[in-house]
Parts: C-alpha cells; sequence; structure tokens
C-alpha cells in the first residue's frame, strides 16, 4: 500500500489540494511503521514543492507517534 500511495501523490503533486487530500487519504490507510516512512518520503521528495502541507499534516509528530 506504501508504495502505491508513493506513485498517486507522485502523479498528484502538481496540484496542492489534491495533494493534500491523497496524503490524508494514504496516512489513514497506513499502519504507524508505513506512515514514518512516507514522511521522510515526502520531506525529501515534496518539500520544496508542498512543504506548508507537509508540516500541517505532519505537524507535532515525532518519529514515535506518527
Amino acid at each position: 500500500m506504501l508504495e502505491y500511495i508513493k506513485v498517486i501523490l507522485v502523479k498528484v503533486a502538481f496540484d496542492r489540494m489534491i495533494f493534500e487530500k491523497e496524503l490524508r487519504k494514504g496516512l489513514d490507510l497506513l499502519q504507524p511503521e508505513e506512515r514514518l516512512k512516507l514522511k521522510q518520503w515526502c520531506y525529501d521528495n515534496f518539500v520544496d514543492r508542498h512543504l506548508l502541507i507537509l508540516e500541517s499534516l505532519f505537524a507535532g509528530t515525532s518519529r514515535m507517534s506518527i
């Protein structure tokens, strides 16, 4: 599931609203350890385009609490 969510996020990265919607959906589907991997991957790949969304969705989360 994690790899599928990554594919979707890459495809919708051009649109801020769709990206946020799909990231929210993806986070709901994943287990905590997968969420950690997705968080790191998102920051590695989208920090330049979607920093505010990432900070919003991952705000207040540490590696232990996602």
